[in-house]
C-alpha cells in the first residue's frame, strides 16, 4: 500500500488532495470508522522513521508521503525530531465551516533542541473538537466514548528552495515585453 504503483486507481489518477479533501474524505471518515474509498493512506507510526525513509511505508504520490498516524507529544526519531512552527492553521470547507487544523513541523538532525534543520517538511492536520459526534459512533460500535482526536494524518516532503529561486528568473511578463519594444518614449501621450 505504501507504493503508489500498487495503488488500485485507474491510469492517469493521481493523488492530489486538497486541505480539505484531506480532513473531509479521510481523517474525519477514519476518525468516524467510516469506510472510504480508495483505501490508499496507511497507518504508520511516523516517529521511529527518519523523513527519507517513508518511501515504500506511506502513500507516496511524486515527492510527498501521506499517511496517518496516532498524535502524540513524542515527534523524536532515530536520527532527529520534528520541530513546531507557526501557530494552527484552520481549513475550510468550500461552505466556509472549519472542518480541520493544520500544523508544520520542520525535521531537524540531532538532539533537540539544538538540531540541525533540513528542508524535510510534515503538516499534521487534525480535526477540531467538535468535528465527529462520538455518541452516533459509539452507539453504532457500542463503545462508551470513542477518541476521535488521537488520529492526525500527515503529509511530508522535502522542500526545494532552488524550486523557490527559479520563480525569480529573468523572464519578462508580456507586459515588459510591449513596454521595452517602444522605441521612442516621446511619442507616448500620458494623461494629464
Amino acid at each position: 500500500m505504501g507504493d503508489h504503483n500498487n495503488v488500485n486507481l485507474p491510469p492517469g489518477f493521481r493523488f492530489y488532495p486538497t486541505d480539505e479533501e484531506l480532513v473531509v474524505h479521510f481523517l474525519h471518515r477514519k476518525a468516524s470508522l467510516l469506510p472510504f474509498h480508495p483505501d490508499v493512506i496507511p497507518d504508520l507510526d511516523l516517529y521511529p522513521y527518519d523523513p527519507w525513509d517513508l518511501d515504500g511505508k506511506a502513500m507516496a504520490e511524486g515527492n510527498k508521503w501521506y499517511f496517518f498516524s496516532r498524535k502524540t507529544q513524542n515527534r523524536i526519531t532515530g536520527n532527529g525530531y520534528w520541530k513546531a512552527f507557526g501557530g494552527d492553521e484552520p481549513i475550510f470547507s468550500s461552505a466556509c465551516k472549519k472542518v480541520g487544523l493544520k500544523k508544520f513541523y520542520v525535521f531537524h538532525i540531532g538532539e533537540a533542541p539544538s538540531g540541525v534543520k533540513t528542508n524535510w517538511i510534515m503538516q499534521e492536520y487534525r480535526l477540531p473538537d467538535s468535528s465527529v459526534s462520538t455518541s452516533r459512533s459509539s452507539k453504532r460500535r457500542g463503545n462508551s466514548k470513542e477518541d476521535y482526536s488521537t488520529w492526525v494524518l500527515c503529509r511530508v516532503y522535502e522542500h526545494n528552495y532552488d524550486d523557490d529561486n527559479d520563480n525569480d528568473s529573468n523572464e519578462l511578463s508580456c507586459l515588459d515585453e510591449v513596454f521595452l519594444s517602444l522605441d521612442d518614449f516621446d511619442e507616448i501621450s500620458l494623461p494629464n
